[in-house]
């Protein structure tokens, strides 16, 4: 089987920034399931080893599509480098929730390069950590969204933000800086993102959201993710009324992976979180639905 990529393809944002993307695929002419994936904060599409998802997925007869949010401070010049610190600032949960749905609106347009590869009627999600929350958001939103997969899913974003003194301080200076660990850069974060986030309380309430869902979730997190608390994975599988949750022994948030990641091989730990995942979107929603909708504890292993 030979993988065809379409790397670094730009379709026009809502909000005056590109939407940078890459499409994975077999390019056998056979219409395949979609699968699109949502990077998480201080993400991109080819942080780590999601270019190696992207072909596990293909490789299983899916039509991959993974996306840099247009205000994630990256740019289509450097892709994996954060040197649009502005647009950084400038990013809120809500931007990127529409470039989520430009993304899967563009891909279902009828004029679409790659149509004669997708089966329109089988479009699935998948989102890393905040990626994840974005990704319950818009599968509750979206009808045409069949299947749910979130890996390390914040389950609340309220509880992220500062607090009293802290969040005066934020409002009455405009901006607050948060280092990034990997590349040592102060990035800000504009009063603007809590705002926003203050005037879309009710859309972005991932708990509503999540017990909105009405089809497959699965839940996948690591026993040692010191960055979101496996609680949250708890709270999604709670809420969720048709989903499986996996706990990964001994995995981190990023299930092992760093990045660059040069290896031809995954961490045993990511690679387990793919193979569970290829089959429960193998799976017809119906035969999940019949095993998942009565969530309880024998839904969740690891």
């Amino acid at each position: 089987m030979e993988i065809t990529k379409r790397t670094n393809l730009t379709i026009d944002g809502k909000h005056n920034k590109p939407i940078l993307i890459d499409l994975i695929f077999n390019d056998d002419k056979k219409p395949k399931p979609i699968v699109i994936f949502c990077h998480g904060y201080k993400g991109f599409k080819d942080w780590g080893a999601w270019d190696k998802m992207g072909e596990f997925y293909a490789e299983k007869g899916y039509f991959f599509v993974k996306f840099n949010f247009s205000h994630n401070g990256t740019s289509p010049e450097s892709p994996t480098e954060f040197l649009n610190i502005e647009a950084f600032g400038d990013n809120n949960y809500i931007k990127e929730l529409d470039d989520l749905q430009s993304v899967i609106d563009w891909v279902l347009t009828p004029d679409f390069n790659e149509a004669q590869q997708i089966d329109a009627t089988s479009i699935n999600l998948i989102g890393h950590s905040r990626g994840g929350a974005i990704a319950i958001i818009k599968a509750a939103e979206e009808e045409r969204i069949d299947k749910l997969i979130t890996l390390a899913a914040v389950s609340d974003f309220a509880s992220r933000f500062p607090k009293e003194k802290e969040l005066e301080a934020w409002e009455k200076k405009g901006v607050q800086y948060i280092k990034n660990t990997r590349t040592g850069q102060q990035l800000p974060h504009h009063y603007q993102f809590y705002r926003n986030f203050r005037e879309n309380r009710e859309r972005l309430n991932i708990q509503k959201s999540t017990k909105k869902l009405d089809i497959p979730h699965f839940i996948a997190h690591g026993s040692n993710d010191t960055t979101v608390s496996i609680a949250d994975a708890g709270n999604l599988f709670e809420w969720s009324a048709i989903s499986k949750l996996l706990l990964v022994e001994n995995a981190d948030h990023v299930f092992g992976i760093s990045h660059p990641w040069n290896k031809n091989e995954l961490t045993k730990e990511f690679q387990h979180v793919l193979n569970r995942t290829s089959e429960f979107l193998a799976a017809s929603v119906q035969d999940l639905k019949d095993e998942y909708l009565d969530n309880d504890e024998a839904n969740s292993d690891s």
